[in-house]
């Protein structure tokens, strides 16, 4: 695996509020706030962090607008929110929900052609212009049209995932299993609740455990999956600075304020294939092997995670695809404690997908926004511990288009 060629930095992250249900304010028949207003608070966001805010490039990352908004065309909004990008190379990208994580990707690959030495990234998704059943159906066109979606459920990537929890209970110890996903979804909430912008801040639910322990239904939902088990509908924006070191100097950011990264890779899955396996992640496990060989560290050297849990299954598959947990302990090490904010390895302490939210566009831009947060001493809920890396992990479809990288503190 090939080293960065440079030192290549991440500075300057903002996150807007994290909308939808859960949020006090949040009212299905109420006015909520456009997608040009959640572009416009989070470049602001984070141009207020950057003294001499003149960029080479632009980045920006999204999914469905076309669908949800009927907008396309989205690079043309990065001039609306820098000006100083009217007349330089602007590129929209998109994977599913894999979108936020390429979109840092194709910001590096700028920065390592020497094509660019700054450049602006932002992803965003405004999902609630519709019911959720019909932004199920929206998403859905992360999967293969004319294979599995053909006869998928109405829920569809809620249908694909609880296949995969069913063969995972089936394999290993199935109580054992589904304690572990309460427990996700109960340290999610946790977390959640001290991140102000995240969509479950207000949630206040006293026994959050018996809760993600109710029954799934499938007559309802689907069969292995409960409410709780899933992240929300959700709007959003995330942005942030992609620069070498020549280019922190003239935005003029101290090192200090930015996180170095160290390691990052993509890997894609094929589309029209189902997977050979139900119970593992094979493409985020590849990503993640040729992230930490480029790094140069192993998962003890990280100090938090930052990982993709649009479904608690997913956390935990993703758990085992990192090498956090063995093949069939994640839910074992979930439940002793080891992923919580003072525990052996912290996994989202934003609250992740499912306790800040999933704007599907924005949320590997996110997650990075929040490990930069928690290595300049910004973050809300902060973690405690003397290692200097931080894991993030970004999945789109059905483990289909993966990035992920590791950063290091400056």
């Amino acid at each position: 695996m090939k080293k960065l060629r440079k030192k290549i930095y991440a500075a300057a992250g903002y996150n807007t509020t994290y909308f939808g249900s859960g949020r006090k304010e949040f009212h299905p028949k109420k006015p909520m706030p456009s997608f040009e207003e959640y572009l416009k608070e989070t470049a602001q966001g984070t141009l207020s962090q950057v003294p001499n805010p003149i960029f080479d490039e632009g980045v920006i990352s999204n999914f469905m607008s076309a669908r949800f908004l009927k907008q396309g065309n989205l690079a043309g909004f990065l001039p609306f929110m820098v000006p100083d990008l009217e007349g330089k190379a602007c590129t929209r990208v998109e994977g599913a929900c894999g979108s936020g994580g390429l979109g840092i990707m194709s910001a590096v690959k700028s920065i390592l052609s020497d094509m660019a030495d700054s450049v602006f990234v932002t992803g965003f998704e405004v999902q609630n212009t519709m019911k959720a059943v019909y932004v199920a159906d929206v998403l859905a066109g992360a999967g293969y049209i004319n294979g599995h979606r053909k006869n998928g459920h109405a829920y569809y990537f809620p249908g694909i995932f609880s296949d995969r929890a069913g063969a995972y209970a089936e394999r290993y110890d199935k109580k054992l299993f589904y304690d572990g996903m309460a427990k996700w979804f109960e340290v999610a909430i946790e977390n959640a609740r001290k991140n102000p912008k995240a969509q479950e801040f207000h949630n206040s639910v006293e026994d959050l455990f018996t809760l993600g322990c109710t029954p799934p239904n499938g007559k309802r939902f689907v069969d292995h999956l409960n409410l709780f088990h899933c992240s929300k509908v959700t709007d959003g924006a995330s942005s942030l600075v992609i620069a070498s070191e020549e280019g922190l100097e003239k935005l003029g950011i101290p090192k200090e304020q930015a996180v170095e990264l160290v390691g990052i890779s993509c890997a894609e899955g094929n589309i029209t294939q189902t997977p050979a396996d139900l119970t593992e992640m094979s493409t985020s496990k590849i990503s993640a092997q040729k992230t930490f060989e480029m790094a140069n560290v192993t998962k003890d050297d990280i100090g938090l995670y930052e990982i993709h849990d649009c479904f608690a299954v997913t956390g935990l598959l993703a758990m085992e695809a990192i090498g956090i947990s063995e093949a069939g302990k994640a839910a074992e090490n979930i439940l002793n404690g080891e992923i919580s904010i003072d525990g052996k390895t912290p996994i989202n302490a934003s609250g992740g997908l499912g306790g800040f939210g999933h704007p599907v566009g924005a949320t590997g831009v996110r997650q990075l926004v929040d490990l930069i947060h928690q290595f300049t001493g910004k973050a809300d809920n902060p973690v405690q511990n003397d290692k200097d890396f931080g894991f993030l992990l970004n999945m789109g479809g059905n483990d289909i288009s993966v990035t992920s990288l590791i950063v290091k503190r400056t």
